[in-house]
């Protein structure tokens, strides 16, 4: 065979090994790379472009299409800077890039206040020598699948049901989903000592609230006999005789993270307020800014713990806390996040209950 044949077969394997890459090189990898270098936004158009086909966005108009993309490219700037902020962590394109700060918080955070109702008990010292070096209740059967709140400021309930889903798996030994829907519909617990502020809805709310709410109802149903439906104008559909779980205390720990720890193995899955300025751009790894307000706006349940996360060469790897969101399995890794344990990062340990469940109704 002459040179120009072999030189021709060689392209061709080329042009076919380029096909196949082109085929295969998914949009995650794509959208991942934005925020590689210095030159962002680079291709931001069709950064965009993958990034509506990737999340099935559309827009009403050809303005709010303009409106959305010249948000985008701000975002990617901010995603940016935040893996510079924050470099154990992949920051870059996630659901939310074309959400302003302001309505990203509007929309999916709802922390209402921070003051805890005024019988909320203290969790008794509990003794920190043997704790594992690692833990997760994901591994143990107390975690139910990711779920999703949708355009609905409800953090604050799904925190609430992780934590009483949890904790009824304990005393129970069945994992149940329960319905966050009834919290959102039924739930108006207000603080006496705070006139108007109350748990509401989509507007926001507070786990402790919605512990007392469901210790005065009796319980939560299940899920499946009130599904979540992501509004708040509806009326109340609570119906005790299908009450599926039951609270018979709650308490405020410490903000000692050993503490925390401690609570978390021996009672179950925690409910945590944070600060999630870092997580509107979060992809993956441990979130470990060197910068954070304590600011608490959102509302996740803690699942577990682990001594040493991945971090890029060079630097020291992360101890980090498990959090459980209710963004949805695209969000984070898988719906999970990582955020590094040790200094109250983004106010991780400034609001952290656990709660106790009595034996199910339909089990006495």
């Amino acid at each position: 065979m002459d040179v120009k044949a072999v030189s021709f077969l060689v392209l061709l394997s080329l042009l076919f090994v380029s096909a196949i890459s082109a085929d295969t090189f998914s949009d995650d990898q794509v959208i991942q790379q934005v925020t590689d270098g210095a030159d962002e936004l680079l291709g931001a158009e069709h950064h965009f472009e993958l990034f509506k086909r990737k999340f099935g966005k559309s827009y009403a108009s050809r303005e709010e299409h303009d409106h959305r993309f010249s948000v985008f490219k701000r975002n990617l700037r901010r995603a940016a800077r935040h893996q510079k902020l924050d470099p154990t962590a992949s920051h870059g394109v996630t659901q939310f890039s074309d959400l302003t700060p302001c309505e990203f918080r509007r929309t999916y955070l709802g922390l209402r206040k921070l003051r805890l109702p005024t019988d909320a008990n203290e969790a008794p010292i509990l003794p920190t020598k043997d704790l594992p070096e690692d833990f997760d209740w994901r591994e143990k059967g107390a975690v139910t699948p990711v779920k999703n709140q949708g355009s609905c400021g409800s953090c604050w309930s799904f925190s609430t049901t992780g934590a009483l889903e949890g904790a009824n798996y304990l005393a129970t030994g069945n994992l149940v989903s329960l319905s966050e829907q009834q919290l959102v519909d039924c739930d108006h617990e207000c603080d006496p000592e705070e006139q108007g502020a109350c748990d509401s809805g989509c507007s926001g709310g507070l786990m402790n609230s919605a512990f007392e709410y469901t210790l005065k109802a009796g319980g939560l149903m299940r899920e499946e006999d009130y599904p979540y439906t992501g509004t708040d104008r509806s009326t109340c559909k609570f119906d005790k005789t299908k009450i599926a779980a039951k609270v018979s205390n709650f308490s405020v720990v410490s903000l000692d993270e050993d503490q925390i720890a401690a609570n978390l193995v021996k009672n179950g899955p925690l409910a945590v307020a944070i600060n999630a300025v870092f997580m509107q751009t979060y992809i993956g790894g441990v979130s470990c800014p060197y910068i954070c307000s304590k600011r608490l706006d959102h509302g996740v349940l803690l699942v577990g713990y682990g001594s040493a996360g991945y971090a890029p060469v060079r630097m020291k790897e992360k101890p980090y806390w498990i959090i459980k969101n209710s963004w949805g399995e695209n969000w984070g890794e898988n719906g999970f996040y990582k955020i590094c344990r040790g200094r109250n990062i983004c106010g991780v340990d400034s609001m952290v209950s656990t709660v106790a469940a009595a034996v199910r109704a339909d089990s006495e």
